[in-house]
């Protein structure tokens, strides 16, 4: 993941944040609110690095965020050379929080298996 001081004119400095979270975040962490490059409406941002996961959470009020919203995330939060996934994982383990939110991760010790190039197209 990027040093995310990289966004700070993006960061939600607000006193909700600090309340809630104890700080605003650091070069690993932080609440930041994107313009969409869709129609400039705010993707809320939610981005940690912690045991041994970089992840981020995109959410949009009234619908979840779409592919170009989602490319656009990974170039901002992530450096060009990581490969980043997102995960369907099986419906029993799904814990929704946020009806409209999805999830970028790459694991930080450890390369993400990828099919060969041709099938990835």
């Amino acid at each position: 993941m990027r040093n995310l001081h990289y966004l700070d004119q993006y960061r939600d400095t607000s006193k909700q944040v600090k309340r809630y979270y104890g700080f605003v975040g650091d070069e690993t962490c932080g609440l930041f609110h994107l313009p969409s490059p869709v129609d400039k409406q705010s993707l809320k941002i939610i981005a940690s690095s912690d045991g041994g996961w970089d992840h981020v959470s995109v959410s949009r009020p009234n619908r979840p965020p779409n592919w170009a919203e989602m490319v656009y995330v990974k170039e901002m939060f992530f450096e060009n050379h990581e490969t980043v996934m997102q995960l369907h994982v099986p419906a029993s383990d799904h814990i929704n929080v946020h009806p409209h939110c999805l999830h970028l991760w790459r694991p930080q010790n450890e390369p993400i298996p990828r099919p060969p190039a041709i099938m990835v197209g």
